[in-house]
Formats: structure tokens, C-alpha cells, sequence
């Protein structure tokens, strides 16, 4: 599982011209999954976005989590954070989940933050969605399951 936050001022899902999802402050969540990827991993990950302190405390250092600023999420399925680059100038995608295994995790991945208490907006599973974001900082942080676990 690959997960790119970036701390957001503001940010936007639209699909075909509809919002599908939109948060005022917190976290644009990148997500993608491989078909390795587990239930398990899924409640690792969660528990380090939400514990992960990037938000700034009254001194302006990074010291406050998404729940101590009382943020949201948006959340958005990403199969190219698996791209495979190696060979040629064509990015390949076959680490990636297959659609029937990523789409669950993806929905689990969601309700499980919602779970915790976090107001989650999504974007929608294989959709072209045009994404506007208002990075704050910036703040962009990678997180990858097989490096962390």
C-alpha cells in the first residue's frame, strides 16, 4: 500500500463536472494498493496518518496530528503510485491492485477512517477526476507499507 498526504489548505474531487468530494483543511490522500496488500495493513496505515504530526503547534513546529486540528480527508485511489519505470519511457502498472482487490481495500481504507472518527470525502474508484488542491507549506509526505512494516 502506497499513501501520499499532502497537507492541504483546501481541496477538491470533481468527475464529469460534479464535486464529488471536497475538505476545507486537513489531508489530500493519494492511495494505492497492490494485490499483496491486507486488512492488516490497512489498520497500520491509518493508524500512522492519523498519528502522523505535520500540522503546526502555537511554536510553528510540526507537532499536531489531523485529529488534534480537527481536519478532514480526501481521499483519492491512485493505481499510478505503482508504476513501474524501469524499461522505456512507458510507465508499466502491473504492481498495481487489480481493480476487483483494490476497489475493496479502497472502500475498506475509507470506512475504517470514518470509523475513527475522521470526516472523509472520496473521489471515485477508475473515475478521471480532476483533482484541485491548495498544498499547505508545502507539506508532502510518502508513506509506503513495505518500508514502513
Amino acid at each position: 500500500m502506497r499513501v501520499v498526504i499532502q497537507r492541504a489548505k483546501n481541496a477538491k474531487c470533481t468527475v464529469e463536472g460534479q464535486v464529488t468530494g471536497q475538505i476545507d483543511h486537513g489531508y489530500c490522500i493519494f492511495v494505492g494498493f497492490n494485490n499483496e496488500d491486507t486488512e492488516e495493513i490497512i489498520d497500520k496505515m491509518i493508524h500512522k496518518i492519523l498519528f502522523l504530526r505535520i500540522f503546526e503547534d502555537e511554536n510553528g513546529k510540526m507537532n499536531k496530528s489531523i485529529q488534534d486540528v480537527n481536519g478532514s480527508i480526501l481521499s483519492i485511489s491512485q493505481f499510478t503510485l505503482y508504476a513501474d519505470c524501469k524499461k522505456g519511457n512507458r510507465p508499466s502498472f502491473t504492481n498495481a491492485g487489480k481493480p476487483d482487490v483494490a476497489t475493496v481495500l479502497y472502500d475498506q481504507f475509507n470506512q475504517k477512517l470514518q470509523d475513527q472518527g475522521m470526516h472523509v470525502e472520496k473521489g471515485i474508484f477508475g473515475a478521471d477526476m480532476k483533482i484541485e488542491l491548495l498544498n499547505d507549506g508545502p507539506v508532502t509526505i510518502v508513506l509506503d507499507s513495505k518500508e514502513l512494516f
